[in-house]
């Protein structure tokens, strides 16, 4: 299918599919004789997997340096999150990572809050 058909099939737009692509998160497209790029159903799948985790929090960068691995989470059916299966992909230090951040942005923002209603609570 084509990078238009693709995009639709995974929920996302052509530009993110190129994104993907140029960030090593998917594998370069194959071609067409005219230059198109075409994409199968495993690369869709591959794209979906990539949306939701990135809609979960990871970023590229995150997801970059496991690439070679998000094809495992991308199989049919797909395997539980907490399977060794899913395990097996590499993720899970790079998930730690992450969730250690959010915590601190959690810690951090959580001191703001704090801090803006005790002032609050002290304003005459």
């Amino acid at each position: 299918m084509r990078i238009g058909d693709a995009a639709a099939a995974a929920g996302t737009t052509p530009r993110a599919l190129r994104l993907y692509e140029e960030r090593g998160l998917l594998p370069p497209a194959e071609r067409t004789p005219s230059g198109q790029r075409r994409y199968g159903d495993a690369d869709v799948a591959l794209v979906r997997v990539i949306r939701d985790l990135l809609a979960l929090g990871l970023t590229i960068e995150d997801l970059r340096s496991r690439a070679d691995r998000l094809p495992l989470l991308a199989r049919e059916p797909a395997p539980a999150c907490g399977s060794a299966e899913a395990a097996g992909s590499g993720l899970a230090p790079v998930v730690d990572r992450r969730i250690a951040a959010l915590d601190a942005e959690i810690a951090r923002l959580t001191r703001r809050r704090d801090e803006l209603a005790r002032r609050t609570r002290q304003a005459p």
